[in-house]
């Protein structure tokens, strides 16, 4: 039984970035974020906020999107055209709803990949009552948001219909056993 996935991760203010980041880019954009397990969903603490989003931009624009039967791509095309348009409405409601895209936000047009249904990976900033936080979207696309404390990141991790898998990002050993 199919039942979908808006799958958090939760990054404490006691995690390693490079670790945090390197695990929901994978997730993420990982078979062009088309698996149920794909971290769609990021709570960040926010002392650690700016320095989180920065990294994960860095490390994910270096992805190189393409034939994934290359060895160097990491991201393929999505399914189909309907595909396409589900991330393209989810990029315009984030704008319109007063978010930013940190990094993608577009159909790719150029080249061979202009002729397939390619997206760039795309990480946005949105505000927490935002579609996209509740919405499955089954496209190389993830949500980022700061919160204040671990609880309340649990809270809106907690706060879906469907949830196959979560992520906690934490180098302190009572948080991890909280």
């Amino acid at each position: 039984c199919e039942m979908g996935g808006k799958n958090p991760a939760i990054v404490s203010a006691k995690a390693d970035l490079d670790v945090a980041t390197d695990g929901v880019m994978r997730s993420a954009f990982g078979f062009s974020g088309q698996k149920c397990s794909a971290c769609s969903r990021v709570y960040v603490q926010r002392p650690i906020y700016d320095d989180f989003t920065k990294l994960l931009v860095e490390k994910a624009s270096k992805l190189k999107v393409g034939n994934p039967l290359d060895r160097d791509v990491f991201t393929g095309p999505v399914i189909d055209g309907r595909a396409v348009e589900t991330f393209e409405k989810a990029v315009a409601d984030v704008k319109a709803g007063g978010g930013t895209v940190l990094l993608g936000g577009e159909r790719i047009t150029d080249g061979d990949l202009g002729r397939g249904n390619f997206v760039q990976p795309t990480i946005v900033e949105a505000p927490l009552d935002n579609r996209v936080w509740s919405e499955e979207l089954f496209v190389p696309f993830v949500a980022v948001g700061p919160i204040d404390s671990l609880d309340d990141a649990i809270t809106k991790a907690n706060d879906t219909e469907y949830g196959l898998t979560a992520g906690f990002y934490s180098e302190d050993d009572s948080e991890v056993d909280q």
